[in-house]
């Protein structure tokens, strides 16, 4: 009698199982790689974002300075202002660059939301089919922050608004000041500042609502416009990073509101004062005029005119230092003469030789009085945002003009 071969039964469900691992460790390969892709691309943002603003502070310094000197009704006026205005421009870009790269901690300051919240909202709105409608009361809560890093957490969450709406529509943006239960928020308790920001577009799925802020996470198919969902998550981090939060809702078909909450500032008393025109007058600029020696480090010849020629501009004498070694030697040299500097600026990166944090030990270590002011472009560290800590009395963030470093140095100084 002829025994039939049985065949092996096969287990169905260990071989779901086993694809199902196999797909997860394909994704977390994929994963892996879009990471190490953004690590570079950050790297390289980072490193771009530096070299430009030393270029925009020879530009904008320049720029700042010729405007101070040349007459309001000149011919040059005009064409200086449209080229100042552009600098300015390029240099929010920049700063985005930065932010995107993960650059330093904020450098917060105190300010009225309401010129922020407003410029950031129409500088990406600008040339579009959508239409803004502002609700943003005069009794608004001050707030700290890095005004470039929260512009553009604004500027995402607006040009997300906008890609919702192809169609044109009414962006509702509202402000108000909210008072923080820990009872129903994740927030500590306290008052903060919210921002709303409404859409009329086509709205979020609800299964996608909580993954809007991860990264790479985007509902746009790849085309003219590419989603490469970055923008929101980028948001959420420099808010969160404010000691703030994000809350969405939304419905199909109906739009989406996005709110934002910052805490309020309860230092009053350091409220940044209106940005300045584009053509500084020299009786506005009275104010910032000073006296005193300054020793000015960079590695940058362009960095280290500009510097100069604005300092001399507003009153002071100048030496200039090429790196750490260099201004060592011209501080310990005046010392000795008895002419010691009011103060010395360090640019935190030196290719060769030491930089502004080393630098400024070796300093305190000649002169425990000295004065420094930290200045870069950009920096991976806390340095700018925690200057104290490093012995620093203040920080200019390039690229800078002449109202910016007129300022800091009398508000240093005195």
């Amino acid at each position: 009698m002829k025994t039939e071969q049985m065949e092996p039964k096969i287990d169905c469900r260990r071989c779901e199982s086993l694809e199902a691992l196999q797909a997860e460790k394909d994704e977390m390969v994929l994963e892996l790689r879009k990471a190490r892709r953004l690590e570079t691309i950050a790297a390289l943002s980072g490193g771009i974002a530096h070299d430009y603003n030393n270029l925009l502070t020879a530009i904008i310094g320049n720029l700042s300075l010729a405007l101070t000197i040349i007459e309001a009704d000149h011919k040059i006026t005009k064409l200086l202002e449209d080229a100042h205005r552009a600098s300015l421009v390029a240099k929010e870009l920049t700063q985005r660059l930065i932010t995107f790269s993960k650059g330093g901690s904020p450098l917060k300051e105190t300010i009225y939301p309401t010129p922020l919240i407003k410029t950031a909202t129409e500088f990406t709105l600008s040339g579009s089919n959508v239409r803004c409608e502002f609700a943003l009361p005069d009794d608004l809560a001050l707030i700290a922050v890095d005004k470039t890093q929260v512009g553009q957490a604004i500027h995402n969450i607006v040009l997300n608004a906008l890609e919702a709406m192809p169609q044109g529509g009414t962006l509702n943006v509202s402000a108000g000041n909210v008072d923080i239960d820990p009872s129903t928020s994740e927030l500590p308790p306290g008052r903060y500042l919210k921002i709303v920001i409404a859409d009329e577009g086509f709205g979020i799925r609800q299964q996608d609502l909580d993954k809007i802020f991860d990264p790479y996470f985007s509902t746009k198919a790849l085309g003219t416009q590419k989603g490469t969902g970055l923008g929101l998550s980028i948001s959420y981090s420099i808010i969160s990073n404010h000691d703030g939060d994000i809350k969405v809702q939304s419905h199909i078909g109906q739009g989406t509101q996005v709110s934002i909450y910052l805490p309020e500032s309860k230092d009053t008393a350091r409220c940044a004062t209106p940005r300045p025109t584009l053509h500084p007058r020299e009786s506005s600029l009275k104010s910032t005029f000073g006296t005193g020696r300054i020793l000015v480090m960079d590695d940058e010849d362009l960095v280290r005119d500009i510097a100069g020629k604005i300092l001399i501009h507003l009153g002071y004498t100048v030496a200039y230092a090429a790196n750490g070694e260099e201004a060592l030697e011209i501080y310990q040299q005046a010392l000795a003469s008895e002419t010691p500097f009011d103060a010395v600026i360090l640019d935190l990166t030196i290719r060769a030789g030491l930089g502004g944090v080393e630098t400024m030990q070796k300093l305190r270590a000649l002169d425990p009085n000295v004065i420094g002011i930290v200045s870069s472009g950009y920096s991976s560290k806390d340095v700018m945002a925690n200057y104290q800590d490093y012995g620093f009395k203040g920080v200019i963030a390039k690229p800078y003009g002449m109202q910016d470093m007129g300022t800091k140095l009398k508000n240093i100084l005195g």
